[in-house]
This record gives structure tokens, sequence and C-alpha cells, in this order.
């Protein structure tokens, strides 16, 4: 399992926007690919459907690989649909990958600091998820943070998503507090990758102009 997440990061509205057509082209790309993608949690911006950021579990046997030619910088070169006669036309998201199965992240969770609880799901979701307590949150006691993943799914694929869900959580968290000790040399970094993008689209119709090696089907 692949943990994504695209992000507009601080960037203005029109970021968000080019979250919400990376995400549609993403999720094209995954459809080709034969890889099951599941929406675990977002962000909205200020407009009507443009997200601030996405996070999405990804599994198949080109999941690593698909990620792989997302991830770092994404520029989306286009005058802004939101302020016309605006001069900047550069637009930078960010792709961040996190391998939820790596021997690393898997053992950075203990099974005796987690606890497990099955609920019925709610929401959307038809008849199935009404009538089954196929829900699960999990708990990372030491720190009480918790997330919860519903679907039609089995029961175990969900405390499966869980557990990779709440790993990337907690070393999102620790990044953070990272980052926020060493502002100055982020912000260096930052700045180093938005020249350097992974890929790069333009116009309205988010057409790709600089293209990442091809995906090849194993």
């Amino acid at each position: 399992m692949i943990l994504m997440q695209l992000s507009a990061n601080t960037g203005p509205e029109e970021c968000c926007l080019a979250v919400r057509k990376a995400l549609s082209l993403l999720l094209q790309e995954c459809v080709d690919a034969n890889v099951h993608v599941e929406t675990l949690e977002q962000q909205s911006g200020e407009k009507d459907c443009n997200l601030r950021s996405v996070l999405l579990a990804l599994e198949g046997e080109a999941a690593s690989t698909l990620a792989q030619r997302w991830r770092g910088s994404v520029l989306w070169i286009c005058p802004s649909p939101y302020r016309p006669g605006h001069k900047r036309k550069n637009w930078f998201i960010g792709a961040e990958v996190f391998e939820a199965e790596a021997p690393l992240a898997a053992g950075a969770l203990r099974d005796s600091d987690l606890r497990f609880e099955t609920l019925r799901a709610s929401g959307p979701g038809g008849q199935h998820v009404n009538k089954t307590d196929s829900a699960v949150r999990a708990t990372h006691l030491p720190s009480g943070t918790s997330v919860k993943v519903q679907s039609e799914r089995s029961q175990h694929a969900n405390k499966r998503l869980a557990r990779a869900w709440l790993a990337h959580k907690l070393a999102s968290a620790a990044q953070d507090a990272l980052e926020a000790a060493k502002s100055a040399r982020w912000a260096q970094h930052h700045d180093v990758e938005r020249g350097n993008p992974r890929r790069v689209f333009k116009g309205e119709s988010f057409v790709e102009v600089i293209k990442p090696p091809a995906l090849v089907m194993g």
C-alpha cells in the first residue's frame, strides 16, 4: 500500500485548483494502471470543488511506480482564472509519497500501542454500509491520535488502511515538529523545489508539457 498526498501547501486558491486538476488526472492514471485508489482525507479550498490537500491510499502492482512519477513539486502554468490581469502564471503544488508497508513505517507502530474498535459505518454508502459493522477506528494510545476508516470492503481491509493512515499521521506530526525547528532551512529547500518540478502542466485543460518516464506495467 502507498499513501500519497497532493497539497497546495500555503499557496493561493489557484494552487487549490491545481490540486483538483492533478487529482483528476491521477485518478485516471490509476484506472489505466489498474491501481485501486481510495480517498482517506481531504481539505477543501475556498472555491467549490477545489482542494487544499487530499490523502490517498493506492494499492496494486503499479502503485509505487505511479506514485513516484508524481513525487516532488508539480508546476501548473496558466493565467489566474480568479484574478484577471494578475501577472503570476506559475502555480506550484506538492506530491508527497509515504510507503506504508516499508519496514521502517511498519515498525514505527507497536501493536501494544494500538487500539482497534469496530463500529457501524455512517454516511453515504448504501444498504451494505448501513447494516454492517465494517468501520474501524484505530487509536495510538501514547499520543491519543485516532483515525476512522469505513467502506464497503471487509473489516480486515479497513483495519489495514487505518493502521497505515495512523502511521502516516504520526510521521507527519513528527516531520512538522522537525520543520518548525528548522524553518529557515526548510524555506530554502522549498524554494529549490519550486524551481525543479517533477511534472509540468499548462493551460486550463491541464495538458502535460514535461512528461516523466513511461509507467511500465509489471
